[in-house]
């Protein structure tokens, strides 16, 4: 079954590719766990996904850290730029992003191992409670972290990559990066064979959800 060799992958450090639905966002992400990122990884999603390198956290470890989503930000506390929000999606969801960040051990942030820097201690805060977030961290960054509403929710990659990792067993972070085509996301069709081409394994978000 495709869900069990997912989960098996993932907890060997490997990656998988989900696909979310025809229905929603039709994007393919290839995602992993934070705790097995590495720099050859980040550059394997930056050559070979191509789109945003995003990290997700699940609601209740971004609310002991005190994170926001980032709308909240501008509603709450700058109402001058309310009318820039986004509050629902072309696909009719509300946005998952929280903020953009660098660990502060980095010097740009942008490179694959400043990157791979920045996810690895964000891991480590959020699974081992190891280090103080506001501390550790500074904002705007260059990996943005995602808050999932819980699969009951909402169906993103957000929210997948988090209950994937919740069935393998493996608390933290999910790294996660759209797969682009030319002009637009990589069709469906295109990620599968990705996915058999590499040796990864793909599911559908109706797998988790169905």
């Amino acid at each position: 079954m495709a869900i069990g060799e997912a989960l098996a992958q993932l907890k060997k450090g490997e990656m998988v590719v989900v696909f979310d639905s025809e229905s929603r966002e039709g994007e393919a992400d290839l995602m992993f766990s934070a705790r097995f990122v590495s720099p050859k990884k980040i550059e394997t999603l930056r050559k070979e996904a191509g789109g945003l390198i995003c990290v997700a956290i699940g609601k209740q470890d971004a609310e002991k850290m005190g994170l926001p989503f980032f709308t909240d930000i501008f509603e709450r506390g700058a109402p001058e730029l309310k009318e820039l929000t986004c509050r629902k999606t072309a696909y009719g969801d509300k946005p998952a992003f929280s903020l953009p960040i660098n660990h502060r051990e980095v010097y740009t942030g942008i490179p694959d191992n400043d990157r791979a820097l920045t996810l690895k201690k964000l891991d480590e805060v959020v699974r081992e409670r190891k280090g103080d977030f506001m501390k550790e961290f500074y904002v705007p960054g260059h990996i943005f972290l995602l808050i999932g509403r819980g699969i009951e929710n909402r169906r993103g990659h957000t929210e997948l990559a988090l209950e994937l990792a919740k069935r393998a067993g493996l608390d933290g972070a999910m790294v996660l990066c759209e797969m682009l085509g030319t002009g637009k996301a990589l069709p469906k069709k295109d990620a599968m064979e990705y996915a058999k081409r590499n040796g990864l394994v793909f599911i559908e978000g109706k797998e988790l959800t169905g």
